[in-house]
């Protein structure tokens, strides 16, 4: 029975090509925007937390000045205070609770010349615990030690990207001299490669130096960019943000109902502004969606009564000749149900085939959801159902006299 009438399906279809195509539209559309949507905000999760983990565990930063976080998900820092001194991150490492380890640091950006060629960097200035806190290790050579920080020496890490495009290969960096702030430091060793964590900052761009080098033989400043902590894995972070905000106000006497000079940040404050910039997309990408398999079912709807009308006089023999009621809704259900499983089959086909694609030239995690596209194949074929339900109902109520009438 299936074999007849997939036979007696294709040829009606292929009869009408123009009118099968434009029923598919709306589905292939709906199946689309649908499956498109799910994929990309599933994609962008997953890619927010291998960026999460580039930030290094349980990371906490209290930052001079306001942090303001950009529509892609980055952070921007505005108005730099310089009364965030090194004392206050002590302060903070010592007292706000569940913090296992921080490092005070200062970011600056200069130009930086090694073997004939000359880069802009983004400076970072620490301790030796940085690569702990931010889970960040060289890959060639070591790092700077406490040895390092108290005798202010002029030592330096690279970043990948910085290595490479200073001294060609990194390993050929190790040992070398760099010249910035009209000295030269040491090239200890080159850092792993590590890309842009969720702040937006591209970590295989930065040059890393001792805190006390920077602040005493560079800048001979007091103030500081901020402190990165690292948080025990229970810790809350409410209890977190309330502790902070107590010293660091009572530190640079802020009287109630004054604005805050500093700001706070976790890794999962700027995951969760990006999880609701994701949870619109898949809102509006859910709505787009509705509305195409609406248009999808509408299609079938007329399609399938212009069939109908078209067809009375086969339905009429067939009727004549012994078909049932049945089998006439069977015959028309079945055709309905085909255009909209091919609509959501090509939509959920395309839908594969640009993540794959779209994944590979963008570097993204490639992420297909087996669940999501069953379902959206499965609902295809029943929008299909049932917007062949009323015009299969018709074919089965012809009457057989008023055909051969007719």
């Amino acid at each position: 029975m299936l074999p007849l009438n997939l036979t007696i399906a294709v040829s009606s279809l292929s009869a009408h090509k123009l009118r099968a195509v434009l029923a598919m539209l709306g589905v292939f559309l709906g199946a689309l925007a649908f499956t498109g949507v799910q994929h990309v905000s599933k994609i962008m999760v997953r890619q927010a937390e291998m960026e999460t983990e580039k930030l290094g565990p349980n990371l906490y930063a209290v930052l001079a000045g306001s942090v303001r976080f950009t529509r892609g998900g980055g952070v921007r820092i505005n108005g730099n205070s310089r009364n965030f001194v090194l004392a206050d991150a002590q302060a903070l490492i010592d007292s706000v609770p569940s913090v296992l380890d921080g490092t005070p640091f200062v970011t600056a950006t200069m130009a930086v010349r090694g073997n004939g060629n000359a880069v802009n960097a983004q400076i970072l200035a620490c301790w030796p615990n940085y690569q702990e806190i931010r889970s960040f290790r060289p890959d060639v050579g070591r790092f700077f030690t406490w040895s390092d920080v108290d005798d202010r020496a002029k030592v330096c890490v690279l970043g990948r990207k910085i290595a490479q495009r200073l001294f060609g290969r990194p390993e050929q960096a190790v040992g070398r001299d760099i010249y910035m702030f009209r000295a030269s430091f040491r090239v200890l060793g080159v850092m792993e490669e590590k890309g842009r964590d969720v702040s937006g900052t591209d970590q295989d761009e930065i040059l890393l130096m001792p805190l006390t080098t920077y602040m005493r033989r560079a800048s001979n400043q007091r103030w500081v960019s901020g402190v990165y902590m690292r948080l025990a894995k229970d810790a809350g972070l409410t209890q977190v943000n309330d502790s902070v905000n107590a010293i660091m106000r009572e530190r640079h006497r802020i009287d109630p109902g004054e604005k805050d000079d500093f700001s706070s940040m976790s890794a999962a404050d700027a995951i969760k502004l990006q999880r609701q910039a994701l949870d619109l997309m898949t809102t509006l990408g859910g709505i787009t969606s509705t509305i195409s398999f609406a248009v999808g079912g509408l299609g079938i709807l007329s399609i399938m009564i212009l069939v109908v009308r078209s067809r009375r006089v086969e339905i009429g023999v067939r009727r004549a000749v012994g078909g049932r009621r049945r089998d006439i809704v069977r015959q028309f259900l079945f055709e309905s149900g085909l255009m909209a499983a091919v609509g959501g089959g090509l939509g959920v086909a395309v839908t594969v085939a640009l993540v794959l694609v779209g994944c590979t030239v963008a570097k993204l995690p490639i992420i297909i959801d087996p669940v999501s596209l069953a379902v959206t194949l499965a609902g295809s074929c029943l929008l299909g159902v049932l917007a062949g339900a009323y015009p299969a109902w018709q074919a089965a109520n012809i009457e057989i006299l008023d055909v051969l009438r007719s």
